[in-house]
């Protein structure tokens, strides 16, 4: 597996895991939590992706 794609994919999971927390529990790091969800989701993405024709 890719590098990338794992770590995209593991910042995903703890940002939902810690949005599930602050559904329940009112902490500051809920907003910390989406943006974790965004990025990785972003970098799972860029992990996912083919390389191009020219990359070895």
């Amino acid at each position: 597996m890719n590098r990338l794609f794992v770590a995209g994919a593991v910042l995903t999971l703890v940002g939902i895991a810690g949005y599930v927390v602050g559904t329940s529990v009112a902490y500051s790091g809920r907003s910390a939590s989406v943006t974790a969800v965004m990025v990785g989701l972003t970098v799972a993405a860029v992990g996912h992706a083919t390389p191009t024709e020219d990359t070895p």
